[in-house]
């Protein structure tokens, strides 16, 4: 694997994922340079997305670099039966970096293994999605002015959301108490408990998404059910709606207390929150731009602040 790769936020130490935030940083302020001027980045997105492509893709302009790619596993030589292996491959000699999406767990670490170029996974199936967590931890920061000592109350689809496992991954460094809120369908899986257990983590699990919950909270992350993980359609329907969020639930909340999302909702968010002083989740997509900035000009080896 290349070492300039980030294929899982376990990828990044404390002092890395530090950095990184701090050049996020760099970047809200200093959005446009011609960081990438001669760089080519590809775009292979094997699964449908909107913000993390567009964001990726934006970043990569701002810095002054290149765009190829696709946005549809429909329209690449996948659907005429090309290998994963042999699509690296090929894109490799274009392209000076890699920024992949693909419906496989473990799909961006096999790339990572092959390519001669650095990969950044966009996101791999219910696994990773370390570039989101990049973003998660700077709107934190943002927000709370700090990431220690921090109440995170997860909610919903614990289970399949990977950007809720990453999350959570990275917390370690930094002493996180955790609610998990989630029905027995989608509960936080056993080895992400183990890991809490392992790193000394104070965690509890409910059903309840009570106002309790919320009241003792400092990051509320919302979570769409995603039907895209379901092979039981029936499973979907029972659990889709049990969990949504509206805007009397927080009139007791802590001043400080934020609700993230990483998009896109559907129910579990009402459109009455909106307009309430914790919704931060448009803003929150919005630091995916400078995170992944931070991100591109890492793989490549190249610092703005020096």
């Amino acid at each position: 694997m290349d070492n300039k790769s980030l294929i899982s936020i376990s990828d990044l130490n404390k002092d890395e994922i530090l950095a990184l935030l701090q050049r996020a940083q760099y970047f809200e302020q200093n959005p446009n340079s011609h960081l990438l001027q001669g760089k080519v980045v590809a775009t292979l997105f094997f699964e449908p997305s909107t913000r993390t492509r567009l964001s990726f893709e934006t970043a990569v302009n701002r810095l002054g670099g290149r765009v190829i790619g696709f946005s549809d596993a429909k329209t690449s030589s996948q659907s005429k039966g090309e290998t994963l292996k042999d699509t690296i491959m090929m894109v490799s000699n274009y392209a000076d970096l890699i920024v992949m999406r693909h419906y496989l767990e473990g799909a961006a670490r096999y790339a990572s293994e092959i390519a001669p170029i650095p990969i950044i996974n966009a996101g791999d199936g219910a696994n990773q999605h370390p570039s989101q967590t990049m973003l998660d931890l700077y709107s934190i920061y943002k927000t709370q002015g700090r990431l220690t000592d921090l109440t995170i109350t997860m909610v919903g689809d614990l289970k399949y959301g990977r950007t809720v496992h990453s999350l959570l991954e990275a917390m370690h460094y930094f002493n996180p108490t955790f609610n998990f809120v989630a029905c027995d369908e989608l509960k936080m899986p056993e080895q992400y408990k183990q890991f809490c257990r392992g790193k000394g983590i104070a965690y509890q699990e409910t059903r309840d998404f009570s106002e309790e919950i919320i009241n003792q909270t400092d990051i509320l992350y919302m979570t769409r059910v995603q039907r895209e993980r379901f092979s039981d359609i029936m499973e979907y329907e029972r659990v889709k709606n049990l969990y949504n969020l509206h805007a009397a639930m927080l009139q007791g909340c802590r001043p400080n207390l934020k609700v993230l999302h990483p998009l896109p909702r559907i129910t579990e968010i009402s459109q009455d929150v909106d307009d309430t002083p914790q919704a931060y989740y448009f803003e929150q997509a919005r630091n995916g731009l400078y995170a992944r900035q931070a991100i591109i000009c890492r793989a490549l080896g190249i610092d703005p602040l020096l």
